[in-house]
């Protein structure tokens, strides 16, 4: 899915929604659909892919764009405001 097939997805979702056609957890499942879709064929400029963390902690799960696994750790830990090496996690390409 390209960016803006996902925007269109999105603004479909909030369209129902601000007319009732859709309550707000029906919007929200909906615009979540759509960025994991938009995550996970995200192919971007330079290399950089999406990269998703697991293992304990505040990292399971989380999902970044990165150049490389390294640029994805550093990122998780950012976003985490963390040091890294005080996390356990691995990163594996979506």
């Amino acid at each position: 899915m390209d960016r803006i097939s996902a925007l269109r997805n999105v603004e479909e979702a909030l369209r129902d929604f601000e007319s009732g056609e859709s309550d707000l957890a029906a919007t929200e499942q909906r615009v979540v659909t759509v960025l994991r879709t938009y995550a996970t064929d995200f192919e971007g400029e330079d290399g950089v892919r999406p990269y998703q963390a697991t293992g304990d902690g505040r990292a399971h799960g989380l999902v970044v764009v990165a150049e490389s696994e390294s640029d994805a750790r550093e990122r998780v830990h950012d976003l985490l405001d963390e040091k890294s090496g005080t996390l356990q996690f691995d990163v594996n390409r979506l």
